[in-house]
């Protein structure tokens, strides 16, 4: 095949558009649609479910999706794969079969399976936990697709995997065409989260001109694993080298991107306008993949419960002791954990009570939910008459919600079965991959010129650079991108770790790692353990890190005035 494949997206999480299947088969013309369901927390919430429903622990959604557009899909000739299964891929295509016989479409489906290694956990150190499924690549998508199936249902492939598994199988790709893999990956990539493509939570997104309804992303791959990113026409939002950009940046490390079946180098990638709405990724470089896969392990962490009290006007840190100290003299038995947070959300002489006052934050953690339910929350609300002057909470007492812990693990990829069951149901062993390379950082990038001292002026940062953040367990990611070659190089002197360290003083206790990636203009921070145990553990005022890129863009440095606008 020679033409480029024409592979889209229709979802980014677990509870995105439910129209969006439809807008993209509808929108213009596709070989494959993707859809990816999963995420770290994503993984806790199906897992839970299947402790209710041993039936459940998939995407339910894609199945209403389905049942709208599955005989559209058919009518075009479009291919759908989706990693909706989750924790149970079978149980997912058996409901997709029965959906189509009930239609009267014929679709053949198949799924992939072999992630879920739960039941072999213990044997292989990852102790009691309640989800464990390991990263599987897309060599288990390829073989279904060229073997018939018109719908594929993956469990935890890479969100990456249901668009490398399409080029694949259309172009024909063998396991060491790397630079071929790795473009797909990139591609995979930039629109797996859907509408982060095309303008959603771009940091420039004032200059996007329809934000209203954007529309879902594409990308034409071609059999040298170039990509060009775009969406259907007429729809909103934008694809732009900025937008682009941004999602590249998003939830990444260094300079090389690990899948279970390349490591693509995302220092090599550059990108070129080619039009409106239209954006080409070249030059992906790809290396032999490494030899363990990523296993994403939830337990349930315990029962967490929290109390905010509202401190108005004058003498918000006096208060904030008070309080304090009132209710851990009066808690019965202290909880394995109880953290304070003071959010001083208060302005001087606020014209509003709301803009008067400071948040008080108590959240308390244990495995029993007696010492975190009325007890605790009791105890704060007994001090309504007894406090600082203008006592009052957001909520009323509760009981504790349980919640959950996410940790990564590792193994060997020739430890996990990765096996393609076909819609006639026999059943094909993936192999591991054979030849495989440790992954290391890339450390030697060399920094740009500096640029010489000029006149500054002290502005936000986010007047000349855009930023993306997010979680990866709980580590957080920040990438900080600018615009032009000059921008660039006052970028990669400036904002050093120490520098980031001062301008978001909530990062100075973590261990925090820069990597440069001079094709994108573009360094990225990572940061080690802010979040915690995950999202679900809610360590922070924002468990995800998403606001953390828009918290550094807005704080203030001396930039030169030939880089402003």
């Amino acid at each position: 095949m020679t033409g480029a494949v024409r592979i889209g997206n229709c979802s980014g999480f677990y509870g995105d558009r439910l129209a969006a299947m439809r807008e993209m088969l509808e929108g213009g013309e596709l070989d494959y649609l993707t859809g990816d369901y999963l995420a770290e927390l994503t993984m806790l919430i199906l897992g839970r479910d299947r402790m209710k429903n041993p039936e459940g622990g998939y995407a339910k959604t894609f199945l209403r999706q389905l049942e709208d557009c599955l005989g559209l899909a058919q009518d075009k000739g479009v291919r759908i794969v989706a990693n909706a299964g989750g924790l149970n891929p079978a149980g997912l295509a058996a409901a997709v079969r029965a959906l189509s016989d009930k239609l009267g479409l014929g679709v053949r489906v198949a799924h992939v399976e072999g992630d879920d290694l739960l039941g072999r956990a213990a044997d292989l150190g990852f102790g009691d936990v309640l989800t464990a499924n390991a990263y599987l690549g897309a060599w288990g998508i390829v073989d279904c697709l060229q073997s018939g199936a018109d719908v594929v249902v993956t469990g935890r492939v890479t969100d990456a995997s249901v668009i490398v598994g399409p080029a694949a199988a259309h172009f024909g790709w063998r396991r060491t065409d790397y630079d071929r893999l790795a473009g797909a990956v990139i591609a995979g990539h930039v629109i797996e989260c859907g509408i982060q493509a095309t303008g959603g939570n771009y940091a420039f997104f004032t200059e996007v001109a329809d934000l209203t309804h954007p529309g879902f992303p594409l990308a034409e791959v071609h059999d040298d694993g170039s990509a060009v990113i775009t969406k259907h026409p007429g729809t909103g939002g934008q694809v732009s080298v900025g937008t682009v950009t941004s999602q590249l940046l998003y939830e990444i490390t260094d300079g090389r991107y690990a899948n279970p079946d390349v490591t693509a180098r995302m220092d090599s990638v550059r990108l070129t306008e080619q039009g409106t709405d239209r954006v080409a990724i070249t030059g992906a470089v790809g290396e032999p993949p490494p030899p363990t896969l990523k296993v994403s392990l939830n337990s349930i962490g315990g029962f967490r419960n929290t109390v905010t009290f509202v401190l108005t006007g004058l003498d918000i840190e006096a208060k904030a002791a008070l309080v304090r100290r009132q209710l851990e003299a009066a808690l019965p038995t202290r909880p394995a954990e109880l953290q304070w947070n003071l959010a001083r959300t208060d302005h001087p002489d606020a014209d509003t009570e709301e803009t008067a006052s400071a948040l008080l934050h108590c959240t308390v953690r244990d495995a029993d939910p007696a010492k975190v339910g009325r007890q605790f929350t009791s105890a704060g609300i007994e001090l309504a008459l007894a406090s600082y002057p203008g006592f009052h909470v957001t909520a009323p007492p509760g009981d504790g919600q349980v919640y959950g812990v996410f940790r990564p693990g590792y193994v060997a990829a020739g430890k996990v079965p990765h096996v393609a069951v076909h819609a006639d149901g026999t059943r094909t062993d993936i192999p591991a991959a054979d030849d495989t390379r440790e992954l290391r950082p890339v450390d030697d990038t060399p920094l740009p010129e500096a640029l010489p001292d000029g006149r500054t002026r002290r502005v936000p940062l986010g007047t000349i650079a855009g930023a993306r953040s997010g979680d990866k367990g709980g580590n957080a990611n920040i990438g900080v991108w600018v615009r032009t070659e000059e921008q660039w190089r006052w970028l990669a002197h400036t904002l050093t770790v120490p520098a980031l360290r001062q301008l978001l003083p909530e990062t100075a206790e973590f261990t925090v790692t820069r990597h440069l990636l001079p094709n994108l203009y573009a360094v990225n921070f990572v940061i080690e353990g802010i979040l915690g145990e995950g999202v679900a553990y809610a360590a922070r005022f924002d468990p995800q890190a998403k606001g953390l890129g828009e918290w550094l863009r807005a704080r203030h440095l001396d930039i030169p005035e030939r880089l402003l606008p």
